[in-house]
């Protein structure tokens, strides 16, 4: 049976990462949530919801 990665990690089981550090905070944030009680999901999910509307509105300059 073949394993199914986790949200939030890769298939080595190493975290995700996207080089964008606005982003990248936001999967840390929401990757944490396994270990937090349900109620402070929905904060947390709006937050990070927040935070990537926010990243989509002012992109990063290319380099």
């Amino acid at each position: 049976m073949t394993e199914v990665p986790q949200p939030g990690t890769s298939a080595t089981n190493a975290p995700v990462t996207t080089g964008i550090a606005s982003i990248d905070s936001v999967l840390d944030l929401v990757a944490g949530l396994e270990s937090r009680p349900l109620e402070e999901h929905a904060p947390v999910f709006e937050a990070a919801h927040a935070e990537l509307r926010q990243a989509l509105d002012d992109p990063p300059a290319a380099s």
